[in-house]
């Protein structure tokens, strides 16, 4: 039987298994993220989150089961599609992934140059998006020159510029102040009153507790039920 909301659901995983030799990183996994939704993929270090969300770009393939992406099966996806399946995500890594040789808004204009983007439209958008995180006035400064907070926001800057539907963040606030966690929070959380799909990955306990959200928990590569209060919003977890 479908579930409730199936129909709308932007990502969907049935049963699904990773396994790196014999390491089992999740089991049985079946959930369904709708449009629009904003999801916490929580637990400790090791429990599978991080590979869950690589798989859902084919970061990682999947050992067993299914997965869906805006109704691309990425069992049977081609080789020449996987770019297709990718320009729908922004990512944003814990330790940025930014390009130290490369300035702030080369960095953010990466994006919409593979995407084959004219330069008068990259200008317009990259300026726009840095202005959205403040770091307009930073955007020929490389990034080692950058705190740890401001690299993030350029990091979020890189994942919104293309517009993708879905917006993955894995340990976004890991090593930041607690000020600058904040500031982070709140960028993705405007991407996400913009329509956009955002899942974020954290073992923070009061991430979780301030920004609201559908609570995924992960234990051991399982998905667990969530107690008390966070139960709430979890109805179309199986």
């Amino acid at each position: 039987m479908m579930n409730p909301g199936a129909k709308d659901a932007i990502i969907r995983m049935f049963h699904v298994h990773k396994q790196f030799g014999a390491k089992k990183a999740l089991a049985d996994i079946t959930l369904d993220i709708q449009k629009n939704e904003f999801v916490l993929v929580t637990g400790a270090s090791g429990a599978g989150k991080s590979t869950l969300l690589k798989m859902l770009y084919l970061g990682e393939p999947v050992s067993g089961g299914q997965v869906l992406v805006d109704g691309m099966n990425l069992s049977r996806i081609s080789r020449k599609r996987i770019p297709l399946l990718r320009r729908k995500f922004g990512i944003i890594f814990q330790d940025y992934k930014l390009i130290p040789t490369k300035s702030v808004f080369d960095n953010v204009a990466l994006v919409l140059e593979a995407a084959g983007k004219k330069r008068k439209l990259i200008e317009k958008k990259v300026n726009a998006v840095l202005r959205t995180v403040g770091m307009e006035d930073r955007q020929k400064t490389l990034p080692p020159s950058l705190s740890g907070g401001e690299q993030q926001r350029v990091a979020v800057a890189r994942a919104v510029v293309g517009d993708p539907d879905i917006i993955l963040a894995d340990e976004p606030t890991g090593s930041l102040d607690p000020e600058s966690a904040d500031i982070i929070i709140g960028l993705l959380k405007k991407f996400h009153n913009r329509g956009g799909t955002l899942i974020i990955a954290t073992h923070d306990r009061s991430l979780v507790e301030k920004a609201g959200g559908r609570i995924v928990r992960l234990v051991d590569g399982r998905v667990q039920p969530v107690e008390g209060v966070e139960a709430k919003d979890n109805a179309t977890i199986h």
